[in-house]
C-alpha cells in the first residue's frame, strides 16, 4: 500500500549492502554521530567509521524484545546524530518491530532532525501467518527516512548484487548523487532480471514457498535447541535463530567449543556488537538434512 515516485523515491543499488555502506558518506562529517543498533549488521557501524563519524550504540536487549529504548539515548547524542539505522525483521536476533515503535521513531527523527535508514532485507521472510511491517507503511515515514530492500533474500539472488533504497526523495537524491561519483549503476541485464523477479505472476507463490522452506528449517533448529534445554525465543521472521550460550561460556568460547566437539560452525553474538555477548546465531541457509545432522551433533555435545 505504499506509493512511490519511481523518478524521485527509488534508487537501485548494487545490493542493499552497498547503499547501507555509502549513505553515511552522504551525511556524516568527522565527529558526527550515527545511532546504530547493537547487536546489529556490522556495516552500519563500519560505514559510519569510514565516513569519519562516531557510533552511538543503541542496545537491543532481550527484555525489550530487541527494540531500542529511544528515551535512553542522551539528548547530547541525539542532537549530534545524523542517521539512525534500524533493521526489522532483525539480523541477528530475528526480532520484529511494531507500528507503535515506528511511530516513536518518526517523532524522534523530527525532534532531532535525524534521517532514518531502515534495513528491510528480511521483510519477505516470515512465518506462521505473520507479516512484517515496512517502515514506509507508517504515515510520515517518507518524510524522515528511507528503507533498503534486497532481492537476495526472497529470490536467492545474493551473487547478482541488486537491491534498492526507497522513501524520502531528499535523502535518496543525496545517495544517488554520491553513487554517480563512485559507480556506474547495475548491469542492465541484472536489472531486467530483478524486474522479472518482482513482476512475474509466480513471484508471490515463490516467496510463500521460500517462507515454508525456512520455516521447516527453523522448526528443526528450534526443536533441537529446546530439547537440549536452551531457553530461546522462536523467531517470527528472518532466517536466523538467536539463542543464549550455556552458562560458563562467552559467545566466542562456546562457538570454539562447538566447533571442536561437533565440527559445526555457528556465529558468536559478540561479532555483532557488545550487546551480542552471551548469544550465538544459527543461519537457516543450508538444507534440512544438513541442519538435522548439525543439530543432532549439538544435542549430543551440549546441554544448556
Amino acid at each position: 500500500g505504499v506509493e512511490l515516485d519511481p523518478n524521485k523515491e527509488i534508487v537501485p543499488l548494487i545490493g542493499s549492502k552497498e547503499g547501507i555502506a555509502h549513505i553515511s558518506a552522504c551525511y556524516v562529517n568527522p565527529g558526527d554521530i550515527n545511532l546504530v543498533p547493537d547487536p546489529g549488521y556490522p556495516v552500519y557501524g563500519i560505514g559510519t567509521l569510514f565516513a569519519g563519524g562516531e557510533v552511538y550504540r543503541m542496545p537491543l536487549l532481550e527484555e525489550n524484545n530487541y527494540i531500542p529504548d529511544l528515551e535512553e539515548i542522551p539528548v547530547e547524542m541525539a542532537s549530534q546524530a545524523k542517521l539512525m539505522f534500524l533493521n526489522y525483521p532483525n539480523n541477528p536476533t530475528g526480532a520484529v518491530s511494531n507500528k507503535e515503535f515506528f511511530e516513536k521513531v518518526i517523532e524522534f527523527a523530527h525532534r532531532y532532525d535525524i534521517a532514518v535508514c531502515h534495513d528491510g532485507a528480511y521483510l519477505d521472510i516470515a512465518f506462521d501467518g505473520y507479516r512484517p511491517l515496512s517502515f514506509l507503511e507508517i504515515p510520515g515515514a517518507k518524510e524522515v527516512g528511507i528503507e533498503f530492500g534486497s532481492l537476495s533474500k526472497p529470490f536467492n539472488m545474493t551473487g547478482w548484487r541488486i537491491g534498492y533504497a526507497a522513501g524520502c526523495a531528499d535523502i535518496l537524491e543525496a545517495l544517488y548523487r554520491y553513487k554517480t561519483n563512485i559507480d556506474s549503476g547495475n548491469f542492465k541485464a541484472v536489472q531486467y532480471t530483478g524486474v522479472e523477479a518482482l513482476d512475474n505472476p509466480a513471484s508471490e507463490d515463490h516467496v510463500l514457498s521460500m517462507q515454508q522452506l525456512y520455516k521447516e528449517r527453523r522448526d528443526v533448529v528450534v526443536k533441537a535447541l529446546q530439547e537440549a534445554g536452551c531457553p530461546l525465543s522462536v523467531p517470527k521472521a528472518s532466517f536466523y535463530v538467536w539463542a543464549p550460550v550455556p552458562k560458563g561460556f562467552t559467545s566466542q568460547e562456546f562457538v570454539a567449543h562447538l566447533l571442536e566437539r561437533t565440527g559445526v560452525v555457528v556465529t558468536p553474538g559478540r561479532g555483532f556488537g557488545e550487546y551480542g555477548e552471551g548469544y550465538f546465531r544459527i543461519a537457516l541457509t543450508v538444507e534440512v538434512k544438513r541442519l538435522q545432522e548439525a543439530m543432532e551433533r549439538i544435542k549430543e555435545a551440549v546441554k544448556f
